[in-house]
């Protein structure tokens, strides 16, 4: 009965005449037109449900069929799922990949027709290579590996990766957890066999490092994995333990080594600019010493030249001269006072040095050693000289005054 018929409660039809319309009425109308839908009219009275093949009546009671809709409804609110932020949603129609959806409220074909896989994007996961939770329990069988020297190296490390694509994560491989580690394995293992052992465990960590993340990157992007490897971190690597007290004897001589080198060193930047700086002194005191000789010798020929010329004009006044300044020279570094004693007397004592020294420090001063004095007879006139003696006197003279004026 459609819900726009006019005899609706007006008993045409009913049983219920007068009153609300039964429900085994609605049923009956409903079945009936699931049949005209089925391609199949219903015959006789219209009082009797119609039949579907084989005689059999197509007849649901009512309090079933409001079980059925409300599971109906059940079913399809099933389909509706919640996407957390930083993960993806991959839909699945019959076990095949559909599409990706984002965060947010979704809904899809309740199952079996449809399903949802949630996969966290940027939840950051780890494989260990070499050991499992702990430094402690190492697993050599990952750990060792050999290197280019021929040497074997204990190696511990860690992988953290996140997913890019949701996808060829979940359908690409079978275990990509799995692949991960035995990627990481495999890349490590290349980059180590290609360099020399004291690289790997001192200067060269960082480094391979980042060479095995590269080539980590490359073979799970070949593999179509869906992950993407955010760091390598190098947890320990250090020689097999059987032989880490002849490694340690190794590397203190290695450090004994430079470190006499860099005392050596420090000796040579210490030493080497002293000797350069003395070296450079003596070659500067030489060369002035060079300068003040030569400058002295061509002053004393000089003046040589000129007291030659004064001589050769007065011969014995310039005799006179020369002998009263060498005298001059001789007498004022020695302590004997030369006395002319003319009439042959007594002559008292006279400490002259001392009281010369007195004299000049302006402080009375002890006699301790008292000078010498020697009485010297007043000199004869002697026949003068002739030219050949004034000049050996007068050169002898100049010798003698140049020997007392240099230091």
């Amino acid at each position: 009965m459609a819900w726009n018929d006019p005899q609706w409660g007006s008993g045409g039809g009913n049983k219920n005449a007068g009153g609300p319309p039964d429900l085994d009425e609605l049923w009956k109308n409903f079945n009936r037109r699931l049949n005209e839908l089925f391609g199949k009219k219903g015959g006789g009275s219209g009082d009797e449900p119609p039949r579907i093949g084989g005689g059999r009546d197509f007849n649901i009671p009512g309090g079933a069929g409001l079980l059925i809709g409300l599971a109906a409804l059940v079913w399809l609110a099933s389909g509706f799922y919640i996407i957390d932020t930083g993960e993806r949603g991959v839909v699945l129609r019959f076990g095949k990949y559909l599409e990706t959806t984002q965060p947010g409220p979704r809904w899809h074909l309740p199952a079996p027709l449809e399903s949802v896989e949630t996969v966290n994007v940027e939840q950051v996961r780890t494989v260990e290579v070499g050991y499992q939770h702990n430094m402690k329990a190492k697993v050599l069988s990952e750990a060792l590996m050999l290197t280019d020297d021929e040497n074997i190296v204990d190696l511990q490390f860690s992988v953290q990766y996140l997913l890019k694509d949701p996808e060829d994560y979940l359908f690409a491989n079978r275990s990509p957890d799995d692949a991960v580690k035995q990627v990481a394995e495999t890349a490590m293992r290349e980059i180590v066999g290609k360099s020399k052992m004291d690289y790997v465990l001192y200067e060269g960590r960082a480094d391979i490092a980042a060479r095995a993340t590269k080539l980590m990157q490359e073979i799970l992007d070949r593999y179509k994995t869906g992950i993407t490897v955010s760091k390598l971190n190098m947890q320990n690597a250090q020689p097999p333990e059987q032989v880490q007290a002849a490694f340690d004897d190794a590397v203190k001589a290695g450090q004994d080594l430079e470190r006499f080198k860099n005392e050596g060193q420090s000796y040579a930047n210490d030493v080497i600019p002293k000797a350069h700086g003395v070296a450079a002194r003596l070659t500067e005191e030489a060369q002035g010493y060079k300068q003040r000789v030569v400058a002295q010798a061509e002053g004393e020929a000089s003046r040589f030249k000129q007291v030659l010329v004064e001589y050769a004009k007065a011969p014995q006044v310039t005799r006179e001269r020369l002998y009263q300044d060498t005298m001059q020279q001789i007498l004022s570094s020695t302590t004997k006072v030369l006395v002319d004693d003319k009439q042959g007397g007594n002559l008292l004592y006279l400490p002259l040095d001392k009281l010369m020294n007195m004299t000049q420090s302006g402080q009375p001063a002890a006699v301790a050693n008292p000078p010498q004095i020697e009485i010297v007879p007043q000199r004869q006139a002697a026949a003068p000289p002739t030219r050949g003696e004034d000049l050996v006197r007068s050169r002898d003279a100049f010798r003698g005054r140049d020997r007392e004026a240099r230091p």
